[in-house]
């Protein structure tokens, strides 16, 4: 008798903690974006932008570039919990002087991250706060979790502060920006081992450019065919600038191929975007991420977007 209860209690045994490794194994991928005005969308309709699908610690009621990566993870199947933390016109050295609670209130699985658009506002191009920031915010992040993967966002090329008289970047190439903003990222993430990748954002920018897919230069006009990446003050990001920075940040985040969201893709069904401007800067997002040696995108079936184009 007590050997059958022995092994009728072996088995319940089994079946609970089978329950708990499968429940475990469906439990969605937390992920946390930490930004400024560059993730929340400022400029655009991605700032509002389907809010109700992620969290926002600030109760400001921001979608922004994470509801465009919950969009794209639904789509492919994706199980994620968004949330997302952000204030205008700031680098890391706010959040940690000023979030660290909500930063800290949970331990999040992924955290995606970018300081200021110029490395420090106040020393354009330098990036000795970017780096120190860095790894403060890593070793927070990791104290809450040690397992978190971390990864740093390399923003994009301001055309206002390239073009016009005066300005930091005046007189050099649009690209060149971008390039030394990866540099002081590459030089931040060598801070510690949480550091999973830097997404090369500002570099895709400057792909779709050379490859003709969007203008350089807003303050010679629009070239036909073209989109302008940047908002009407040539500092933030359009709604395909904005586009375009998600679908990289999904694809590094997550692995996928970019182009498996089809030219059907939700959010750019309820921008307006063209099928074309869809395949185009999907194509250009992998284009970069499979430019670099390792870096490697699986291709499951492509999604289709839900009935009307609405995100669900």
């Amino acid at each position: 008798m007590r050997h059958t209860l022995l092994r009728f209690a072996l088995v319940g045994t089994a079946i609970t903690a089978g329950l708990v490794s499968v429940s475990a194994a469906r439990a969605p991928v937390s992920i946390l974006f930490i930004g400024n005005s560059f993730t929340f969308g400022q400029g655009s309709a991605v700032h509002f932008w389907r809010n109700g699908t992620v969290t926002d610690l600030n109760n400001e009621g921001v979608g922004g570039v994470p509801a465009l990566f919950k969009a794209f993870a639904t789509e492919a199947g994706l199980d994620y919990d968004v949330s997302l933390e952000t204030h205008p016109g700031v680098g890391l050295d706010w959040h940690l002087a000023n979030k660290r609670d909500a930063l800290t209130a949970t331990p999040y699985d992924v955290v995606v991250m970018h300081g200021y658009s110029t490395l420090d506002a106040n020393k354009p191009g330098d990036p000795a706060t970017l780096i120190a920031t860095t790894k403060q915010m890593a070793a927070l992040l990791a104290g809450k979790n040690p397992k978190v993967e971390i990864h740093t966002e390399a923003t994009w090329s301001r055309a206002d502060q390239t073009y016009p008289q005066g300005r930091p970047w005046f007189g050099k190439p649009i690209e060149q920006m971008a390039m030394d903003v990866r540099a002081g990222y590459d030089q931040a993430a060598k801070t510690s081992l949480s550091i999973k990748s830097v997404i090369p954002v500002g570099e895709t920018w400057n792909r779709a450019m050379k490859s003709g897919i969007a203008d350089p230069n807003p303050y010679d006009g629009i070239e036909a065919g073209k989109v302008n990446l940047w908002a009407d003050d040539n500092y933030h990001a359009s709604a395909h600038g904005y586009y375009l920075s998600a679908l990289v940040i999904f694809a590094d985040v997550t692995g996928r191929d970019p182009r498996s969201l089809g030219a059907g893709e939700c959010a750019a069904f309820e921008m307006g975007f063209s099928a074309a401007q869809v395949r185009s800067l999907q194509q250009v997002a992998f284009d970069q991420l499979t430019s670099v040696k390792g870096v490697g995108l699986t291709s499951p079936v492509p999604a289709r977007a839900p009935a009307g184009g609405r995100c669900k």
